[in-house]
């Protein structure tokens, strides 16, 4: 019978082996053409930077007991810095609560260099290419849909998966379903705060931080804590 640290190791080989795979996807010409679009054209307050320009791999524990799945690298965000969050405005306000519930060892993270850790808690992208008006086509959410259900699988202390947005919420019901996990009927609905439970594990609804959330007051700073305490108390049971 294998240690637990040969399983461990395993598991994390086999997450490098995906990581690698993902970044290196070409699937869907669109998304390659727009990501490598900004990637060379830029924005002017980060002409000086070297973009990433290619799909934004998951980031933080292996041995995460919560998964947290956003929606798509933001164009000037993940798609420029090359890890998810890192680099934008939703990002800002995920890494100041993720640290305020000790989840983080830092509250704010511009740059993919600049030591992040995460504690409990893995972060991924239903879509891992940054799509044009953040908008991914049905093919092309379709087509990244496998890597989100391979690294769930890698996953296997994750207890709680916390969706952001309807996109991340709809995203985790399909991966659910593609690993043969019975999905309640009728199909649960997304709210923030919603709570579902589904085979092994709990699905958890947020409302995404974006800025169109943050800026109108839709999703408020309290608002996000306590829906990633209800997740973070849920996976830590």
């Amino acid at each position: 019978m294998n240690s637990a640290p040969d399983r461990h190791a395993a598991r994390d080989a086999a997450l490098d082996a995906l990581r690698d795979e993902i970044i290196s996807c070409r699937r869907c010409p669109r998304l390659v053409e727009w990501r490598e679009q900004v990637a060379r054209d830029k924005v002017a307050r980060f002409r000086d930077e070297t973009y990433w320009g290619r799909p934004a791999p998951g980031f933080g524990d292996p041995a995460a007991r919560l998964l947290i799945i956003g929606l798509a690298p933001a164009a000037h965000g993940a798609n420029r810095t090359g890890r998810v969050f890192t680099g934008d405005a939703s990002g800002d306000f995920l890494w100041a609560a993720l640290h305020a519930i000790g989840l983080a060892d830092r509250a704010s993270s511009r740059r993919a260099d600049d030591g992040l850790t995460l504690t409990g808690v893995r972060i991924v992208a239903a879509v891992r290419c940054a799509p044009p008006a953040n908008k991914p086509t049905i093919d092309e959410r379709d087509n990244c849909a496998p890597f989100l259900r391979r690294e769930m699988a890698l996953l296997d202390q994750v207890r709680v998966v916390l969706a952001l947005g309807q996109f991340g919420w709809d995203a985790a019901l399909r991966a659910f379903q593609a690993e043969g996990t019975p999905i309640p009927n009728p199909k649960p609905r997304f709210g923030h705060g919603a709570e579902v439970r589904i085979g092994p594990r709990t699905l958890v609804g947020s409302y995404h931080p974006s800025q169109q959330n943050t800026f109108t007051g839709r999703l408020t700073v309290p608002m996000f804590r306590a829906v990633l305490e209800q997740a973070r108390d849920l996976a830590t049971r």
